[in-house]
Formats: C-alpha cells, structure tokens, sequence
C-alpha cells in the first residue's frame, strides 16, 4: 500500500505557513492603515500582527477546526425526532413546516395546523 500521506505532509506544513505569513502581513497592514488613525495606537511589525493574529484566534476561535461548524449535531437531532415520529405526526410536521415561513407567530386552526392559506 502506497502512502500518499508522506508527500502531503510537507505541503500542508508549507501551505500553512504561507497562508500564516500571508494573513499575518494582512493583519499588519490594516492595523497600520487604520488603527493609529482612528484610535490614536502606534504601529506594530510583521511578528507583532503575527502575534495578534494568534492570540485571536486562541481567544475567539479555538483550534476545533470546520468541522464543528456545519450543525451536524442540529441534524443528527432531527433525523432521530423524525425517525420516532408516527405517520400522522409526520404528515402535521410537513404541513406546519411548508406554512411557516419564518414567522414566529401565525394563526393555528383547530388542529394545530398554521393557517398559512391567503384569503380571498
């Protein structure tokens, strides 16, 4: 078996470290451009935007990477409620969910549907 993985290794390294200094001179270049303008700070080097790059990514990222983003957990919920539903409650969530329509608040009818009709 081939292991491809050996050659990848080295270019994900490099790639990081490129997207790294590249997002890093971003940084430097805005806090430079506006900051000291509007906020009377002083200026900071290329490792000092590196830095603070960094550390806001510790403070407001984490290190959880996208995976978590996608609201998997959201759907593995769903998928359970909904396989544990009987036929008619399926059938009454299916109407509820074509009439909703983002409102937080319509009129329901007499069993429990939203009464999503437009009147005449």
């Amino acid at each position: 078996m081939k292991k491809y993985w050996i050659r990848k290794v080295p270019l994900f390294i490099l790639f990081g470290t490129a997207v790294l200094f590249a997002l890093s001179g971003i940084v430097m270049l805005l806090w430079n451009g506006i900051l000291p303008i509007v906020l009377h700070v002083s200026t900071i080097t290329f490792f000092q935007a590196m830095g603070v790059l960094v550390l806001s990514k510790i403070l407001f990222g984490g290190f959880k990477g996208r995976r978590n983003w996608g609201g998997h957990h959201w759907k593995m919920q769903m998928w359970r409620k909904w396989a544990s539903m009987t036929e008619e409650e399926k059938e009454k969530f299916k109407a509820n969910w074509h009439c909703y329509k983002g409102h937080w608040q319509m009129p329901v009818d007499a069993e429990g549907l939203y009464n999503c009709r437009k009147s005449a």
